[in-house]
């Protein structure tokens, strides 16, 4: 064997070692970790800012972004309503730099649907006129409907563009309704226009962009026709704020000056002088103005529970009680001729009910009145209508069918008026399931299978009137912006009569000492969770 041939397949050849270049992998290592803070960076740049174009175009290829949402007049985020002297004041007072921060903040709350607003959204209220109304175009930030530049009538100092987003076969109509001269009034009552954009002018005006959160139907005072507005599917960011740019705007204001000089001026009724009363400033109501409606909704009546006449002997009274019949020897109330109260049927106990006769609700329509007794008839000619014991309340509403065999907590509150029903001392409450805003999707599928269910966790509330507030869960600005969580959701709590509901703006903080006994959850077609509660401590 020649070894000189193969040489290199010595079996007891020491192998050849090779260096490793630390240099390299230090500078693969730095490049890395540059590349994941960037990246890092990156994303707290996209998903913090989602007002800038760019950021706005890399969220909604990535899908982690929303359209602009319909709300309820219930259910919108907390607000303060400002007539246009205070929102002169406000943004007058501004700096450059505040302003600009500003106008990010607003428009940043509308893309992102006001989830996690700090303090309460701008609303507009007060009188506007109309000075000129555009259709808007693919090349605007909004791109389909119409928007009018209006002046206040109450401040001289401050416009306002009003949008009023809508499919391209309504903007016709729309154009052909928003005309120079029309007074556009904006009450607290039925409007809500957010301010999302504030713009100031080299001398001194201010002009704001809203936009009605309601998208709801407008009509005008002496027209016959009306339009809906639809939330946009998406923001054309590029088109850039305002919407009326400088040469659209001047243009708008040159022609509602030439439309004031040539319109006839109405005569304003003499007025008669008062000694030690100065003549009223206030601007006389306009002859015409765009209002919002309301559709009509379609009045469910109560259900009536129809009672068959129990079948047993001759002139025997009927008395049947929502639990059993009453004990032998005690009178049966009759109804009366006169109007009684109305009042809430309940299911009675043996243990609660009262010594004397209790008020009655009846469940059918009440009996002709009887001026004398009559003497008994035959059960196959009489037929006593079913009546539960009842407990009367400060508030009239409707009475509720009893449900049998329910436990005397279990009955759910009414959502349409103040109540009354037993509180508790904090943490003596009956027994129940604690549960948390992440379980009540669990809740509206299954149900509540008749077990008592609390609520616990911080809430925002958006929305209170004499004894009902509408609250919303606060989550974090992770949960809002990625979308993670449970669907959005919104609690109506009812309070009982006496009660003084928290303010908008305020945030409610429930453990389980003092959770809130909820009633009902309903799952909107859109996911999102209603669910009805009710103030149970004291």
């Amino acid at each position: 064997m020649d070894y000189g041939l193969y040489r290199y397949d010595e079996p007891y050849a020491r192998p050849v070692r090779r260096r490793i270049n630390y240099f390299a992998w230090t500078v693969a290592i730095l490049l890395l970790t540059g590349f994941a803070f960037a990246a890092w960076l990156g994303s707290f740049y996209i998903f913090s800012q989602p007002e800038r174009p760019d950021s706005y175009r890399i969220l909604q290829k990535l899908h982690k972004i929303e359209p602009p949402k319909r709300f309820e007049l219930t259910a919108a985020p907390a607000g303060e309503f400002l007539s246009a002297k205070q929102l002169y004041d406000r943004y007058n007072a501004m700096g450059s730099a505040e302003l600009t921060k500003t106008n990010a903040e607003l428009t940043r709350n509308y893309i992102r649907n006001f989830q996690q607003v700090r303090g309460l959204v701008p609303y507009v209220v007060g009188r506007y006129v109309i000075m000129e109304a555009r259709e808007l175009s693919s090349s605007d930030l909004f791109t389909s409907g119409m928007v009018a530049l209006t002046d206040s009538i109450e401040n001289g100092e401050l416009l306002m563009e009003h949008l009023y987003p809508a499919e391209p076969p309504t903007v016709p109509l729309i154009k052909q309704t928003l005309t120079t001269g029309l007074e556009l009034k904006l009450d607290r009552a039925h409007d809500l226009s957010a301010v999302i954009h504030v713009e100031r002018f080299p001398d001194g005006r201010i002009m704001l962009t809203s936009v009605p959160l309601l998208y709801g139907t407008y009509t005008v005072m002496r027209g016959t026709g009306t339009f809906s507005l639809e939330p946009p599917l998406s923001l054309n960011l590029e088109g850039g704020w305002p919407l009326f740019k400088e040469q659209a705007r001047l243009r708008g204001e040159m022609h509602y000056a030439q439309f004031r000089q040539g319109a006839p001026r109405p005569q304003a009724q003499a007025q008669v002088a008062i000694p030690g009363f100065a003549p009223s400033g206030t601007p006389p109501p306009a002859e015409n103005q765009l209002v919002r409606v309301e559709a009509a909704k379609a009045v469910t009546p109560p259900p009536i529970v129809q009672v068959q006449p129990k079948k047993g002997k001759a002139g025997a009274k009927a008395t049947p009680t929502p639990k059993g019949k009453l004990a032998k020897g005690k009178p049966t109330p009759q109804p009366s001729a006169s109007a009684t109260p109305i009042v809430v049927a309940e299911k009675s106990t043996p243990a609660s009910a009262p010594p004397a006769p209790a008020p009655i609700a009846q469940t059918s329509p009440p009996p002709a009145p009887v001026k004398k007794p009559t003497p008994a008839l035959p059960a196959a000619t009489q037929s006593a209508p079913e009546v539960a014991l009842a407990q009367p309340v400060e508030t009239p509403v409707r009475a509720q069918p009893v449900q049998p065999g329910a436990p005397d907590m279990g009955t759910l509150a009414s959502t349409t008026g103040g109540g009354s029903w037993k509180t508790f001392p904090p943490g003596k409450m009956p027994l129940g399931r604690l549960i948390a805003t992440g379980d009540l999707k669990e809740i509206a599928d299954r149900g509540a299978a008749g077990e008592r269910i609390y609520l616990k966790g911080q809430f925002v509330v958006n929305f209170s009137d004499a004894n009902r507030a509408v609250l919303r869960p606060r989550g974090k600005l992770t949960d809002s912006v990625l979308h993670f969580g449970a669907a959005p959701t919104r609690i109506i709590v009812e309070f009982p009569t006496g009660y003084t509901p928290p303010p908008p703006g305020s945030t409610v903080s429930r453990d389980e000492s003092r959770p809130l006994e909820i009633t009902e959850v309903r799952k909107q077609e859109d996911g999102q969770l209603n669910v009805f509660a009710r103030e149970i401590m004291q």
